[in-house]
């Protein structure tokens, strides 16, 4: 065979070769109206190759996206995932379940799920960046779960109805929350805005209503109020509104076993928390060594029916500029080895802590420090105040 014919016969081979080989997709539509099932399509694809997924209609199936990098699933008008009448077929699963993946965002979707046996959404086994976008999520055991070192940003969702919480965090995961309504729309018990574990939260410009706790956070967790821009522009309100028309909350944050609140760059408003009663019920509890630390200004108490902020059992509040005002029984509540900083290293920012029926509380093991940084004299029962911070030898 002449050396052109080979080379001729190997061309024509490669084209063939070439002509049969499937490229793959980067965008897919999935029709569930018509029968189609984003669960199998997801298991069809390569999940390291980054594709985006149109869904439409309602799916009503358990969705597992496990060990996919750079997938979009992005619903189009009305698209929802509905959970199945039949069992969710392992003990971690979720309408929709992200594992193990990286770089998956979720946009314009609904998604339901009853209030009793999986979540809406999990996001767990150290997935990262993961986004959750313009979501309208409804019920669940939690609205959104997320566990084992993951990752998320949660955007422009609404959570209603959970059985438990639109939130939970756990096991030192991540979680970026802005511009959402986490709704509790009856006042039902027993619910939490967002409840974490070992884990951290940043949050602005968000809303939390009718919760019996606001913000829990247990085992070391963090919480940062804090406006960002790493997704979207800056604009609007920063403000985290925590609020309860139906007077069933029991506290607008409680940190417990040695975590913390930080109130940063943005504000945190607590309106009308805690019960008549009293008790520990209010605007933050602070107690088993947490700490609260509330420094421009940002933190708004108003018109608590029990305290405004206890600190309880070797707990510390670092305060500058709080405004701590109407409670049904105390402003500022301290008890067993507690101590409260009301000027911060900031003498210029005046707390108003007035108009409670007692301001300030303590026993005899407890300190309020720097009090000349109160704006108006406060009612006192606390035999432990002083005006200016402790100072160094």
């Amino acid at each position: 065979m002449k050396p052109t014919t080979w080379g001729l016969l190997m061309l024509l081979l490669l084209s063939a070769s070439l002509a049969g080989a499937q490229i793959p997709p980067t965008a897919i539509t999935v029709d569930c109206s018509r029968g189609q099932s984003l669960n199998q399509t997801l298991s069809k694809l390569n999940t390291l190759l980054p594709v985006t997924v149109f869904v439409k209609g309602t799916c009503t199936e358990f969705v597992q996206v496990s060990g996919f990098n750079n997938l979009t699933l992005k619903g189009l008008s009305g698209a929802t995932l509905s959970q199945p009448g039949t069992g969710a077929g392992n003990l971690v699963n979720s309408v929709l379940l992200i594992e193990s993946s990286r770089s998956v965002t979720v946009d314009h979707l609904n998604v339901q799920a009853d209030i009793n046996n999986v979540s809406a959404i999990g996001i767990g086994h150290g997935s990262t960046d993961i986004r959750l976008r313009n979501l309208n999520i409804t019920g669940g055991s939690e609205g959104i779960f997320v566990f084992e070192r993951s990752q998320v940003s949660v955007a422009y969702v609404t959570g209603k109805d959970a059985g438990y919480t639109p939130l939970g965090a756990y096991d030192s995961s991540d979680v970026h929350v802005e511009h959402c309504v986490f709704d509790n729309s009856t006042g039902a018990f027993w619910h939490a805005g967002v409840d974490l574990g070992s884990s951290h939260l940043t949050i602005y410009a968000t809303a939390i209503h009718n919760m019996q706790v606001g913000i829990s956070a247990s085992a070391g967790s963090i919480v940062d109020v804090q406006s960002f821009v790493t997704y979207f522009p800056a604009g609007g309100s920063t403000d985290v509104t925590i609020e309860n028309q139906y007077g069933s909350n029991f506290n607008g944050v409680a940190l417990s076993a040695g975590s913390k609140l930080n109130v940063l760059g943005a504000k945190l408003a607590i309106l009308q928390p805690g019960q008549p009663w009293g008790g520990t019920t209010g605007g933050v509890l602070v107690s088993d060594g947490s700490v609260l630390s509330s420094l421009n200004a940002n933190l708004v108490i108003t018109g608590s029916y029990g305290q405004g902020i206890v600190v309880d059992n070797n707990s510390h509040a670092s305060l500058a500029g709080a405004n701590v005002t109407g409670s049904g029984h105390g402003g500022l509540v301290l008890a067993n080895l507690s101590s409260i900083d009301v000027s911060a290293g900031n003498s210029n920012l005046l707390s108003l802590i007035g108009g409670n029926a007692v301001d300030l509380f303590c026993d005899s093991n407890s300190t309020i420090t720097g009090t000349s940084s109160f704006a108006g004299v406060p009612k006192s029962q606390c035999g432990n105040v002083f005006p200016a911070e402790a100072s160094l030898p």
